[in-house]
């Protein structure tokens, strides 16, 4: 029978490994997302909306956020240290935001189970709901760190 890995002591002992690899992402960082909170199954993450991310109507494009509430929900998922990837997502666009405004993702996992997680992602821009975003993540058996021989 194999042993039951309490995954939240993973994070806690290995918080500065899973931190390091969730924080690689080139297309985040090519944006200016920043993350700014990082636990077990909880994440949040800013964005300045400049200038060159709005759309015709001269508010911050969809697709920018969507890749600030994906960014939040890929490293809440990921914080076991476990790869995790997106299986759905649904995000609804409330409000919008203009160049110049830093716009928040936070999410939150609402519950996770051996293989699937559910998350909620709430953008805000000044504690003020614009977007929130629905999503479930599939948990793989690799670990993307690595693991003491006692875990």
């Amino acid at each position: 029978m194999r042993k039951k890995i309490d995954e939240f002591q993973i994070h806690e002992n290995y918080y500065e490994q899973i931190l390091k690899q969730v924080k690689n992402d080139p297309y985040a960082d090519s944006l200016g997302i920043q993350l700014t909170k990082f636990e077990a199954g909880l994440a949040e993450a800013t964005l300045e909306v400049q200038s060159h991310m709005v759309n015709a109507h001269a508010t911050v494009h969809g697709a920018v956020m969507y890749a600030l509430a994906d960014h939040a929900f890929s490293v809440a998922c990921n914080a076991y240290g476990k790869t995790s990837l997106g299986l759905s997502t649904t995000i609804h666009c409330i409000e919008s935001a203009k160049p110049g405004d830093k716009i928040v993702a936070r999410a939150t996992e609402l519950k996770r189970n051996y293989r699937t997680g559910f998350y909620r992602i709430d953008i805000l821009h000044e504690q003020k709901l614009i977007a929130t975003m629905d999503a479930v993540s599939y948990q793989k058996d690799h670990y993307f760190i690595e693991l003491d021989e006692q875990v």
